[in-house]
């Protein structure tokens, strides 16, 4: 990354980050279907304005960069890094299911398929473009002398990742929010670790969405919270996802000696 597109790209990534968390300019836009959650829909159509204006400033100021959304290396990362993400997945599934049963609403199918999955495709690409593709890489310039400049960059950009889902539990208590941190640090430490393993963005972004999905069960209950037994079986396998991380980063390294 040189030093043009560090000075475009930090500032890109600063106003995504803002644009994402705020969800502005969609949440400005009033939209209702069936039984999906008011702001779903505008979140979603948010997505869409990140990638518009990405896309702009990329294309604008002519900024090269490989930020490793191909084909290449994707099927042998996947092979290679995807199960842990995977069994982390189906673990998530599991308790919530375990924690939310008995389930007591019926969704329409417009809220499962919405609500469940298409909003989480937007998720899982644009989260780790500016949070794995932006500012990883900007961490990792930065700390360009430093011989972790790696694992330096992916601890912080997954700090801050973690961080940044802390507005969404405000208030929910002590143990959600050190729930939430667990998890969510544990989370971008994996996809920080296999984007620079592999080079590929698109195996972070897959990997990032079906974990999301796997909170499925959440479409069939009217019940807004996070069970207790959830957060501890969740709290131990995103603890150990994020310590498998390290082991990934320190693989990579010996690999490219």
């Amino acid at each position: 990354m040189n030093r043009k597109a560090l000075a475009v790209l930090t500032p890109l990534t600063i106003l995504i980050a803002f644009m994402e968390i705020s969800g502005l300019p969609g949440a400005f836009i009033k939209c209702t279907i069936a039984d999906i959650e008011p702001m779903i829909i505008p979140l979603t159509i948010n997505f869409v304005f990140i990638g518009i204006l990405a896309f702009a400033v990329l294309k604008g100021f002519h900024i090269q960069f490989d930020f490793g959304f191909s084909g290449k290396g994707l099927a042998g990362g996947l092979k290679k890094y995807g199960l842990p993400g995977i069994l982390a997945g189906v673990g998530s599934f599991a308790a919530f299911y375990i924690g939310l049963y008995p389930f007591d609403y019926q969704p329409t199918l417009w809220k499962v398929l919405f609500e469940g999955i298409i909003y989480y495709v937007g998720v899982g690409i644009v989260e780790e473009f500016y949070v794995r593709g932006l500012f990883l890489n900007i961490l990792e310039r930065i700390c360009s002398k430093s011989p972790r400049k790696t694992e330096a960059a992916v601890i912080i950009s997954s700090v801050v990742f973690g961080l940044g889902h802390l507005p969404g539990v405000i208030g929910m208590g002590a143990e959600v929010i050190a729930f939430k941190l667990i998890s969510t640090i544990g989370m971008g430490l994996y996809f920080g670790a296999i984007y620079k393993s592999t080079k590929n963005l698109w195996l972070p972004a897959i990997l990032h969405f079906f974990i999301d999905i796997c909170a499925l069960p959440y479409c069939f209950t009217s019940e807004m919270f996070y069970p207790p037994l959830s957060m501890v079986i969740l709290s131990a396998v995103y603890l150990l996802l994020g310590i498998y991380s390290f082991l990934i980063l320190k693989r990579a390294k010996k690999e490219e000696r």
